[in-house]
């Protein structure tokens, strides 16, 4: 290894992050990967992006943090490690650990708090004005009382440190709610109840450098995430017109959430929700990922721009580097995904060249079609989700814990 050779420690649990590693690699650093011992034979991570590969013992993909930091230190030995990554939700406390640990630049334990957990994320949104929906934490039983007299059903209950609508319930009644807690035991203190609020959900995409957002994209989802994965129904987003009202609402919410949040440098995926009743704009929940169910593969069909790229040359970058943004194209993108009937589902009827992405996954179909008209987008949307709910639909329980 060469002395001017630096090195990134990659924190993966799960198989993704493909293009984030080769960036990595072709800015010629060298890429160590600690990935989940579960995964070992079976992922598709790029050799020829990754100089050593480590797998830790893993349940569910979930890692013991005592346990990581001794074997992270024990590689330290004889490796300097000058970023240490991580490319998920669920990578995020472990890597912050690990920073802190070892003394590596990069988000802390407490800004971490910030993108992980749903409570500490609520609490600092409405200490600076943000508008959130009701919620209190799922703990004290007079606190508890005290909001359910005050804020009528439907609830939500949510894990604190989830991704995504994973492991939420919906509650009707008080009967409900009360039957939830009491079956959450002494993990109750790990969620919290929020006012369930109907409406339109939407989604920022961000790169942040040196404190300031350098690229943000808003998206409206079609049926919210929460209700695709407890009803059933294909999961859909698209692009939204910068020039409209909404996105030019979203886009300044986003910006206050970063900034509330403080994200110093990296990539951020934040969801907002338009209430149904009072017409408002709510803040939902940020992270610190690149967004999840190929989001990624969409913003990059319109724009030109790979996020797990750019998050990478953000990240090598570090407090003192430059970051360019490439040139931008300005177009518009929409994103189709379900579960299927089918074990490998054919997609060669949907054949508008607008077509620009397929889906390659077992019992899965998706599709993203690309065009300079959002109004086209939209039409195409429209028709082939009409076409999957008939021809290839299937619905699974929602998920109670992270799958890959």
């Amino acid at each position: 290894m060469g002395s001017s050779e630096k090195t990134v420690l990659v924190i993966a649990s799960y198989d993704k992050g493909h293009d984030f590693l080769r960036t990595c690699k072709a800015l010629g650093w060298r890429v160590v990967l600690v990935t989940s011992e579960s995964l070992q034979g079976e992922h598709q991570f790029p050799a020829e992006a990754v100089d050593e590969i480590f797998y830790m013992r893993d349940v569910e993909k979930r890692w013991d943090p005592a346990e990581t930091q001794r074997a992270v230190s024990f590689l330290a030995r004889t490796r300097v490690f000058d970023r240490i990554v991580p490319l998920d939700d669920f990578d995020l406390e472990i890597a912050a650990n690990l920073r802190e640990h070892l003394r590596i630049p990069g988000m802390g334990e407490t800004t971490t708090r910030y993108f992980r957990d749903k409570l500490a994320m609520r609490v600092r949104a409405s200490s600076v004005g943000l508008r959130v929906p009701d919620f209190v934490h799922l703990l004290n039983d007079l606190q508890i009382k005290t909001y359910i007299e005050r804020v009528p059903a439907p609830w939500v209950i949510k894990p604190r440190s989830s991704a995504g609508a994973i492991g939420i319930k919906k509650a009707n009644t008080q009967e409900e709610l009360w039957s939830v807690i009491e079956a959450l035991g002494d993990e109750r203190g790990s969620y919290l109840l929020e006012r369930y609020v109907a409406g339109e959900v939407f989604h920022v995409d961000s790169l942040v450098h040196d404190r300031k957002i350098v690229f943000q994209r808003a998206s409206r989802y079609g049926k919210p995430p929460l209700d695709v994965s407890h009803g059933g129904d294909v999961f859909t987003t698209r692009l939204m017109p910068a020039e409209t009202s909404d996105a030019r609402a979203l886009i300044e919410m986003n910006s206050q959430v970063l900034t509330a949040m403080r994200l110093l440098r990296g990539t951020s995926h934040t969801e907002f929700i338009r209430g149904q009743g009072d017409g408002q704009l709510y803040f939902l929940e940020t992270s610190a990922r690149v967004g999840g169910a190929h989001i990624a593969d969409m913003i990059e069909a319109a724009t030109g721009l790979n996020p797990w790229r750019e998050w990478a040359k953000i990240e090598l970058a570090g407090e003192n580097g430059s970051y360019e943004l490439p040139q931008i194209r300005d177009e518009y993108a929409g994103l189709m995904v379900s579960l299927t009937r089918q074990e490998t589902p054919d997609t060669s009827a949907f054949d508008d060249p607008e077509v620009v992405w397929r889906m390659d996954k077992k019992q899965h179909i998706g599709l993203i079609v690309r065009s300079p008209s959002p109004a086209r987008v939209d039409e195409l949307l429209a028709k082939y989700v009409e076409r999957i709910r008939a021809d290839f639909h299937a619905v699974a329980p929602p998920q109670e814990r992270p799958t890959d």
